[in-house]
C-alpha cells in the first residue's frame, strides 16, 4: 500500500467510496455530488492542501484531505481534516498512515492545528483522533438534521507545531519541496 496526491483519474474511485457514507449520518450531505462537482471540489482543496490517496496496486483504499477551518484571515493556520476509506478497509491502520501524512505534510506548509469534525456517533473516527493525539474541545449539539434525527458534531484538535508570535504565511502544498514531499508519503 502506498500513498501518494489524489488526481482527476482517481476521481470515480473517490467518489465510489464516499457514496458509500452518503446514506449515513457521517457525512452532512444528502446527495452524492457528481462527478465534475467531486472534481471541481478536489482541485480547490489542491490549490493550496494536500489530498491524499492511499493505494494498492490499480486499487484506491482511501483518501484524506485538509482544508481551510474557516474563511477570515485570522484562521489562516488552522485545517480541518476529513478521512474516508473504501468500506472493508477499516482496522488496518490505513486511517492513521492517512493522517499522519497530511498533519505532516499541513505542518511542514505552517499549519499550526488540525481540526477533525465528527458526526457522533462514530466510534471508529473519534477512536482515530484520539489515538493520533487529538483532543476533544468540544460538542456542537444538534448541529445537523439527518435521516430523522439531530447530530451531535465532536470537536477534536491537535497543535501542529509552535505558536509562533508571528507566523509566517502558508506554503501551498505544490510548492514544498519534492524529496521532503516524498519522504512523507513513503513514511506515512
Amino acid at each position: 500500500m502506498k500513498l501518494r496526491f489524489a488526481g482527476e483519474a482517481d476521481v470515480p474511485a473517490l467518489r465510489a467510496i464516499y457514496e458509500h457514507f452518503i446514506p449515513t449520518n457521517i457525512t452532512f450531505e444528502y446527495v452524492l455530488p457528481s462527478g465534475e462537482e467531486f472534481s471541481r471540489r478536489m482541485a480547490s482543496v489542491l490549490e493550496m492542501y494536500p489530498y491524499l490517496a492511499a493505494v494498492e496496486g490499480d486499487t484506491v483504499l482511501g483518501y484524506a484531505y485538509a482544508h481551510r477551518i474557516a474563511e477570515r484571515a485570522a484562521y489562516g493556520w488552522g485545517a480541518e481534516l476529513s478521512i474516508y476509506l473504501r468500506p472493508g478497509e477499516e482496522g488496518r491502520g490505513l486511517g492513521a498512515r492517512l493522517y499522519r501524512a497530511l498533519m505532516e505534510l499541513l505542518r511542514l506548509q505552517g499549519v499550526r492545528t488540525a481540526y477533525g469534525l465528527v458526526a457522533s456517533p462514530n466510534p471508529a473516527s473519534e477512536g482515530l483522533h484520539s489515538a493520533l493525539g487529538f483532543r476533544l474541545m468540544g460538542v456542537q449539539r444538534n448541529a445537523g438534521y439527518k435521516n430523522g434525527q439531530w447530530i451531535d458534531l465532536l470537536w477534536f484538535e491537535k497543535a501542529l507545531a509552535p505558536y509562533d508570535p508571528e507566523p509566517g504565511p502558508l506554503v501551498p502544498v505544490g510548492e514544498l519541496p519534492p524529496e521532503q514531499v516524498q519522504a512523507v508519503l513513503e513514511c506515512g
